[in-house]
């Protein structure tokens, strides 16, 4: 049944073709899910849910409580249900859906036999926003039926007031996983030397048992940071002591010392070293007077250089060490963290003053590229903790604009996808890039740095996403935009669901032969970015744009790429109908096609090209005599599409 509006074109051709419109979800990145998958503590209740969930056309809602791993529990189930492909294989779609209308942007859902979908519903509150997850709930779990696909929901906690009946079948409970069983996955996948006597300590067990599972996770990888660090002893007991005391102590631990380091000098540098830890002395120095003149402290003018406390002196008095290698640190494991979100957290008032000094101080000459990278993470980490996104998005603007010539700043591209990676603030950022590409001034710069971002991280979790941006980047005039059109175009070349997405958006915004909308989908329907195998349907509607313009030289690359391909590969032939059918019996268009085939394929005199031309002009011949004919028919009102064909 087809109720669209326009044209509906139906091709056949020894298979089948469903089309699907283009979804704008969150890609649940495969090599994430493999991590996972090494580390993962099935919670009871799981098999239940992994049993109901094989069914093609199967939904499961998951009920349990918050820090009890749900999340990771409704990847797993559907990374376990197989389907990712193979080389032979298009691989079903994995994606997250968006759980409120806030998301939903131009979203538009059409599941296909086997896709799997998350809908985590676990940051819903409220009563009006129940009712409407339910209500979308009840819409996606319809289609999800339907058209045999898969739908783990994870379920908000408050919920449980306001059930629904026709839920209940659905919902399965899941308890807590053992936290010493989570622990351990973890301490055996990095190869840590531990017996079973090592996690039976009364203050380990409360860990265990009350933590929710990212705390035993960030348990799990201190243990890991202090056997790499060397300086925490050789055996397990030493390891877990240091972790444990990281995650139970740190924050009391920073508050004691805040009561006596009263001065703007001190709770400079102990910043300082928060952010710039495991970075040279003298660069770090060279950080804090960067800190001191940002917030508008002046030192005492009549003491002179020699008369105040050396730096060494300042340093002992923090508890902060040098290194053989002359790189400043902490004595107590993550020590660092926990004063920077001290910082972050208490001093509000400060926060610009921060933003300010990261800026110019992340570009000291005696930082590494790594030095670099630490300190723009731990910025990024503690504006995004405090919900302060646009502070990072400033830096990134700042830096971006720095670039010489044509290159992309990397701390402005890793600020970047700090951000879009980030649980809550990821939205922001997505919508902060949709409204820089759109509209308003943008440097080059920054622009390579937003086209960077979408290619080395936004095409992974929201490539739908990744793809407008880049099509609105490709407008640009100059060399900035035709890197956007060229990474865009590669884009949509390797996901059969984004090569139609970007036909659609093309097509739709085509009118003159002069826009770039047409160059870019002239291009796009070469034979060198077409899908493999070819979407007849796809390169039909998108060719059917092209030729019913006037003939211009973009039509010589597209057509004389087909012809080659069906000079090498017979069973692209259906490519030739395709280009002829797409004029819909046009005089000037058939012309065309004919002389640009006449020029093809006396170019290189070849058995091949001449069988392919033959065939060409065949099929050019028959439309022009069907032409012919259908314009000498009684006029009883005007033929459709169909009928023409």
């Amino acid at each position: 049944m087809y109720n669209g509006g326009g044209h509906q074109y139906v091709f056949y051709a020894g298979q089948d073709w469903m089309i699907r419109k283009g979804v704008e979800p969150l890609r649940i990145v495969r090599g994430d899910r493999m991590r996972l998958a090494d580390r993962f503590v099935r919670p009871t209740g799981y098999r239940t849910a992994a049993d109901r969930l094989v069914q093609p056309g199967s939904v499961v809602l998951l009920g349990a409580k918050p820090g009890s791993g749900r999340r990771a529990a409704a990847i797993m189930l559907l990374h376990e249900l197989g389907g990712d492909g193979d080389a032979d294989e298009e691989p079903v779609r994995f994606d997250e859906l968006p759980a409120t209308d806030r998301d939903r942007g131009e979203f538009s859902f059409s599941p296909g036999v086997g896709d799997r979908y998350l809908l985590d519903l676990s940051g819903i509150s409220g009563d009006e926003s129940y009712a409407e997850a339910q209500h979308r709930l009840a819409a996606y779990r319809s289609q999800v039926q339907e058209e045999g696909a898969h739908m783990v929901v994870v379920l908000p906690v408050g919920m449980a007031h306001a059930p629904s009946p026709d839920l209940e079948p659905y919902t399965v409970r899941l308890g807590r996983p053992r936290g010493v069983a989570v622990v351990t996955r973890y301490l055996r996948m990095d190869r840590m030397p531990f017996g079973s006597g090592d996690l039976r300590s009364v203050g380990l067990q409360r860990l265990f048992d009350c933590s929710p599972m990212r705390e035993l996770a960030r348990f799990a990888g201190l243990v890991r940071t202090a056997r790499d660090s060397g300086r925490f002893g050789t055996d397990i007991a030493g390891w877990l002591d240091q972790a444990m005391h990281a995650v139970a102590d740190r924050a009391d631990e920073v508050r004691k010392q805040m009561a006596t380091v009263r001065t703007t000098a001190e709770r400079a540098l102990l910043i300082t070293t928060a952010v710039f830890e495991e970075a040279p002395a003298d660069t770090a120095y060279e950080a804090w007077h960067v800190l001191l003149r940002t917030v508008g402290y002046e030192e005492d003018g009549e003491a002179t250089k020699f008369e105040r406390t050396d730096f060494g002196a300042s340093l002992n008095a923090l508890g902060v060490e040098r290194d053989s290698d002359g790189r400043i640190r902490f004595g107590r494991l993550a020590y660092a963290e926990a004063v920077r979100s001290y910082f972050w957290t208490n001093f509000p008032g400060v926060r610009d003053d921060l933003r300010d000094w990261i800026g110019q101080a992340a570009v000291l000459r005696g930082l590494t590229t790594d030095d670099r990278m630490n300190v723009v993470v731990r910025f990024g980490e503690g504006s995004l903790a405090v919900a302060r996104p646009d502070h990072l998005f400033d830096l990134v603007a700042r830096w971006a604009g720095r670039a010489p010539g044509a290159s992309c700043d990397p701390l402005a591209v890793r600020a970047l996808e700090l951000g879009l990676s980030h649980e809550s603030s990821g939205g922001w950022f997505r919508k902060r890039m949709y409204d820089c590409v759109r509209s308003g001034p943008l440097s080059d710069g920054l622009a390579r740095v937003l086209i960077a971002a979408c290619v080395q991280g936004l095409a992974s979790t929201h490539p739908d996403q990744a793809l407008v941006r880049l099509h609105h980047l490709a407008l640009r005039k100059g060399r900035v935009g035709l890197e956007a059109g060229e990474e865009l175009l590669g884009l949509a070349s390797r996901d059969r669901g984004l090569y139609r997405l970007l036909i659609d958006r093309l097509r739709n915004r085509t009118r003159r032969a002069e826009q770039p909308h047409l160059r870019l989908l002239t291009e796009l329907m070469t034979s060198g970015r077409s899908p493999d195998p070819p979407s007849w349907p796809d390169l039909f509607l998108g060719c059917e744009v092209v030729l019913s313009q006037p003939p211009t030289k973009l039509w010589n690359p597209l057509v004389r790429s087909w012809l080659n391909v069906a000079a090498a590969d017979s069973t692209r032939e259906m490519a030739l109908l395709v280009m002829v059918r797409a004029t819909h019996g046009r005089t000037a268009a058939l012309h065309r096609l004919y002389a640009i085939a006449c020029d093809w394929a006396s170019s290189a005199r070849h058995p091949s090209r001449a069988a392919v031309a033959a065939v060409f002009w065949q099929h050019i011949d028959d439309a022009q005599y069907a032409h012919t004919e259908s314009t000498q028919q009684p006029a009883d009102g005007p033929l459709t599409t169909e009928e023409a064909r």
